[in-house]
């Protein structure tokens, strides 16, 4: 099943959408459905709201970490090495701060 638009509310094709849930409406999809032949409108909609902490960050932006990072994992050791990160020979890791590699497919071998 393939999505072949998606619509922000008050956009043409959620007219009718926009009027019945109005600001819980979070976005309209036309799905197309190759193998039955359908073409189907879904509607993303907000059913509750409450208030939430993120928790802590596990690391602070600027504190060194360890990544571990296989030898022939070259690719990854060319990312380490781009963002300024070092090898430690003893330890056999990479040092490098965690506001670099957080977000990141890096960030998994911390």
């Amino acid at each position: 099943m393939k999505i072949r638009v998606k619509l922000k509310p008050g956009q043409k094709g959620t007219k009718k959408l926009t009027a019945q849930y109005g600001d819980t409406l979070v976005c309209v999809r036309y799905r197309y459905d190759v193998e039955n032949h359908k073409k189907m409108k879904t509607a993303e909609i907000v059913v509750s709201e409450s208030d939430w902490l993120p928790p802590p960050a596990k690391y602070p932006d600027g504190a060194l970490v360890h990544l571990k990072i296989g030898i022939k994992d070259t690719t990854e050791q060319k990312q380490v090495k781009a963002v300024g990160g070092r090898w430690d020979r003893q330890q056999q890791v990479w040092i490098v701060p965690y506001g670099c590699v957080a977000g990141t497919k890096l960030e998994k071998f911390i």
